[in-house]
């Protein structure tokens, strides 16, 4: 049997980045990487308001700091994930090791699971902020837009990680798999 496009077989290879930009976990990261960005660009740049008597800076979100920083640490921290587990996908291919294969792949499970919650939060509190933000508070509507794009995002974030973490179990059956069938057939296995 050839390893699979997961398994031990493919180890030691040259890295494909063609291979890798098809593949549909890294198209799916890369959108996740570009959200984040989006997220906590549009926090940063058009977030806060200047307040009428003096020079404070306040949150365009009802006035809440914490929905601010909690947008824009979600969207560095993602941000910085999506690096990191794009470097993890580069390496991949060099990973001989079924099982160490199989401890980058849960690693993605959780992490991927864990940021799709962290991003549905993000939603539900930047939109129940954005909600009860009162018109009177910002008069010439600066930054809905960007504030509108962040929650919109947030949203979009979900379903990135969410669909991460799917694929994710997807490579993980497919290693557990390759794992069984070489204990099966040890003699097959080798090429």
């Amino acid at each position: 049997m050839e390893g699979g496009a997961y398994g031990a077989g493919k180890a030691g290879g040259a890295f494909d980045p063609h291979t890798l930009v098809r593949q549909p976990h890294t198209i799916l990261r890369v959108v996740s990487w570009v959200f984040s960005i989006v997220v906590f660009g549009s926090i940063v740049n058009e977030g806060y308001l200047n307040s009428n008597s003096g020079g404070e800076q306040l949150c365009i979100y009802n006035h809440n700091p914490s929905a601010c920083s909690y947008g824009v640490a979600v969207g560095v921290l993602a941000f910085l994930t999506c690096l990191l587990y794009l470097a993890l996908d580069v390496y991949f291919p060099q990973i001989s090791s079924v099982k160490d294969r199989k401890k980058a792949v849960l690693s993605d499970i959780g992490v991927s699971a864990f940021w799709a919650f962290l991003w549905f939060v993000g939603f539900c509190f930047l939109a129940n902020q954005w909600q009860v933000s009162k018109p009177k508070d910002n008069p010439m509507n600066e930054g809905t837009d960007a504030a509108r794009a962040a929650i919109t995002f947030s949203f979009f974030s979900i379903f990135t990680w969410s669909l991460t973490a799917a694929l994710a179990v997807r490579r993980f059956k497919d290693l557990t798999f390759q794992e069984e069938y070489s204990t099966l057939f040890p003699a097959s296995a080798q090429p």
